[in-house]
């Protein structure tokens, strides 16, 4: 599976670098057409290298933050880290108006970070933990926070401003102007490095007390590459929901649930949808472009549907584990799933 989706996403890479209202084309670049080479490295390559960072960023993002919270349904989309970035944006904007992006960056940061943890603080406190209860609450929390955010933004006359941290699209991006989101590179190899310790403490706090794992300490730093992800991606492209959320359980129908086992082909598969998405976005009504929001939007509500139907209809599904004392165990987790 692995090698069918590298193959698959380097065709279709190729392929969109002469995608696009102008034409390239490659005898031209070899040709040494300088107007053409311009548009390849200044427009088409930098958009590509946002692309696959964003799928890769936020699919890895989304396994983590399922990893760790113990539930399929939740994401950075359903975990209110996304509402969060863009809080922060808003209050760059309004406290530093002339703030570069990597200023604007830092508040995004601290708000993912803080709003992905106050979910998480507080769905631990919750008694009953339903697979769809939390995400639910997760979606209403996001609601709250992106409800004082429009607030905000209206009261201070900021709204056109914020309008591009919003909604997702790569029209915007040039060279020069994406650069930050190659920070999701080194936090998914960050995420690599842990991945043993996200399946553990997945397992409960006790659990991982048992096999001597810190679980406040992993679970602090599996949110914040998550948060820190997700508002990187953020703050260069804007809001793209879904795509932390529908990739990984697609990859864990395939490959199961241990995040070592599918974190390569999980960031594979997403690159490889946004790509998707993204030539979607830009062929369906040309010359003119649709924002890949819209796209992985009705695509990921579909697909979404689907998921929960077949979660609640498998919701005993059995994952064998292998124990460090060189036997098996089933744990059963809240919601009645073995593993």
């Amino acid at each position: 599976m692995t090698i069918i989706l590298a193959v698959c996403l380097l065709a279709l890479s190729v392929w969109s670098l002469f995608l696009g209202v102008l034409d390239l084309s490659l005898v031209n670049i070899l040709n040494g057409d300088f107007e053409q080479i311009e548009i390849l490295m200044v427009s088409r390559l930098p958009r590509l290298l946002a692309i696959l960072c964003t799928g890769v960023g936020m699919s890895v993002a989304g396994l983590i933050m399922q990893q760790l919270c113990m539930n399929k349904f939740v994401s950075p989309s359903t975990g209110a880290t996304i509402s969060s970035a863009q809080f922060g944006i808003l209050l760059a904007l309004l406290f530093w108006p002339g703030s570069t992006l990597w200023g604007r960056a830092v508040f995004a940061f601290v708000s993912a970070v803080i709003g992905t943890w106050t979910f998480v603080w507080f769905i631990q406190r919750i008694t009953f933990k339903d697979v769809v209860m939390v995400p639910l609450v997760g979606i209403m929390f996001g609601n709250v926070i992106g409800g004082v955010t429009n607030y905000l933004a209206y009261k201070y006359d900021m709204t056109q401003a914020l309008s591009s941290w919003l909604v997702g699209h790569f029209s915007l991006v040039l060279k020069g102007r994406y650069e930050l989101v190659y920070l999701a590179v080194p936090l998914v190899i960050l995420a690599f490095v842990f991945a043993n310790h996200f399946n553990i403490v997945g397992m409960g706090r006790d659990f991982s007390k048992n096999l001597g794992v810190r679980y406040e300490l992993v679970m602090f730093v599996g949110l914040s590459i998550a948060a820190l992800i997700t508002a990187s991606v953020v703050v260069v492209v804007g809001s793209i929901s879904y795509i932390g959320l529908i990739v990984p359980n697609v990859v864990s129908m395939f490959k199961g649930d241990k995040i070592r086992g599918t974190l390569a082909d999980t960031a594979l598969f997403g690159a490889l949808f946004v790509l998707v998405c993204d030539m979607i976005g830009r062929t369906v009504i040309a010359p003119y472009e649709l924002p890949i929001e819209l796209i992985v939007g009705i695509l990921g509500s579909v697909i979404f549907i689907g998921l929960l139907i077949y979660r609640l209809g498998n919701g005993r599904k059995s994952v064998r584990l292998k124990a460090p004392v060189s036997c098996e165990r089933t744990f059963t987790m809240a919601g009645g799933e073995e593993v």
